[in-house]
């Protein structure tokens, strides 16, 4: 009989490690104090052996000779533990960082939560800085994450929906949103549509955002991100569904409206008439970015006379003598500050800090006296460059824009350039984030939805959640 119990314990064993191959694979045999015998088979790394020894290994010393699988998991000491009975089972919690236990003589097995993967410690995001308001963010652990958001959101209609994403990785993704206030449906279309999607590893979440997208190889973004807990749980009040992957520390959201990307979490902690006008300014330094390197190639190419003739004058100075045109000295001159912005976030901290100096007075320096490039050239691009950064979440797709305004202004000149911006209206006007326009609360209007867009009204104006997602769940606040 001891032979068969010991042979049990051994193919359990076996079974698992012909699967997981691997050294780092660690099968640990212990007995208890009147010889019944156990085996915690864990990923080194992965699990918490402290905790393994304080919650496992030493309740079940003492263990009765002929201890079953039911009375072992009453002796243990850990809050979660469950059944596994599948072998698959078993090799999926080991590789995702959990503690599978055998017991001598018992063909099923228990399933210890004891991961402990390496990881940072929660702190602020480095492109969602403030001054005031919470400087809490999301980390690469899921688990974190989610309690980041229960810590914020203690309403029992929040829900939190565990799926796997990736054939290999198998990795955790947290769907997550409002009960009574998302829009009908919506999580399960998620949910379709993520399911719908097979690939071998998802290590961020922007697979899943291309994953949930309609249109993934359009320039413009289709969902929202936040990088802090009070950011994600204010918009999952407003009606959307957040999506929490593991690894990433950034949660996306849809629906999503371009406007979000001009707000900002700090407008809400500080004076309206402060946030209005930094909203204003962001969206104008938005067009002047995107605009300004496009409008003085065509102005200098086709409509000089718009120029005004003092800074003609200064211009004309700057420029003669040059022997590239202004299109294609613009070309090189951002070509170049693309290049720079690259090699210093590649390159190491203190060398992308020294060649962000050199690129930025000895290359430029250089260029203007060997008279290369103008000094109105260099001073348009690195304002531009400043400007597009004031909304970061709309870089990507502000910067891809630049260039192809620059074409155009190069190729067919001004009036080219308002003909493009009246193609991106009729364009962004049509499409849609599931359900709600991308251009919302402006096209379509939705005058309620206005207060907290360009402006930022007081808080008692937002009594209503966002009307362009058709919720009907609409009062936010009540004022008694």
């Amino acid at each position: 009989m001891d032979t068969m119990f010991m042979v049990t314990l051994e193919k359990n064993i076996k079974s698992v490690k012909d699967v997981l191959t691997s050294q780092d694979i660690i099968v640990f045999e212990f007995n208890s104090q009147e010889g019944k015998k156990f085996a915690a088979v864990y990923a080194d790394g992965l699990a918490d052996k402290q905790l393994l020894g304080e919650l496992v290994v030493k309740p079940l010393k003492t263990a009765r000779e002929n201890c079953s699988l039911e009375e072992a998991k009453g002796i243990l000491a850990s809050p979660e533990v469950k059944d596994g009975k599948k072998i698959k089972d078993a090799v999926n919690e080991i590789s995702d960082g959990n503690v599978v236990l055998f017991v001598d003589g018992e063909k099923d097995f228990l399933i210890i939560g004891l991961k402990n993967p390496p990881g940072r410690s929660v702190a602020e995001p480095p492109t969602q800085v403030t001054i005031k308001g919470p400087r809490e963010g999301f980390i690469e652990d899921i688990k974190v994450n989610l309690g980041l958001v229960r810590k914020r959101l203690k309403s029992e209609n929040l829900k939190v929906k565990m799926l796997k994403s990736g054939k290999r990785s198998e990795t955790a993704v947290a769907l997550i949103y409002l009960d009574g206030v998302c829009p009908e449906g919506l999580p399960e279309r998620i949910e379709k549509q993520l399911a719908a999607n097979e690939i071998d590893i998802v290590p961020d979440s922007s697979y899943i955002s291309q994953f949930i997208s309609k249109k993934p190889r359009s320039v413009f973004k289709r969902n929202g991100t936040a990088e802090k807990p009070d950011i994600f749980c204010a918009k999952l009040c407003e009606g959307r569904v957040g999506l929490i992957v593991d690894g990433s520390p950034i949660a996306v959201t849809v629906p999503y409206m371009i406007v979000e990307d001009i707000q900002a979490g700090e407008d809400y902690y500080t004076m309206s008439y402060r946030s209005t006008i930094i909203r204003i300014m962001r969206v104008a330094a938005l067009f002047i970015g995107l605009l300004l390197p496009a409008l003085y190639v065509a102005a200098q190419l086709f409509k000089i006379q718009i120029i005004p003739f003092q800074l003609l004058l200064k211009i004309s100075s700057s420029v003669s003598g040059l022997p590239l045109s202004p299109s294609v000295e613009m070309f090189l001159t951002l070509l170049v500050l693309e290049i720079l912005n690259e090699a210093s976030i590649r390159m190491p901290k203190y060398v992308g800090l020294a060649l962000s100096v050199v690129g930025a007075l000895v290359l430029g320096d250089t260029a203007v006296k060997a008279g290369v490039i103008s000094t109105p050239a260099i001073i348009i691009i690195a304002f531009s460059a400043i400007c597009l950064y004031t909304t970061p979440d709309l870089v990507e797709t502000t910067t891809t824009l630049r260039w192809i305004f620059l074409i155009i202004a190069g190729s067919i000149g001004t009036f080219g350039i308002p003909l493009f911006v009246a193609y991106l209206i009729c364009y962004l006007v049509t499409e849609q984030s599931y359900g709600v326009p991308l251009l919302a609360p402006f096209a379509p209007l939705v005058k309620n939805d206005l207060y907290d867009s360009m402006v930022k009204a007081n808080m008692y104006s937002l009594e209503a959640r966002p009307q362009a997602f058709g919720l009907k769940n609409k009062v936010r606040l009540k004022n008694k």
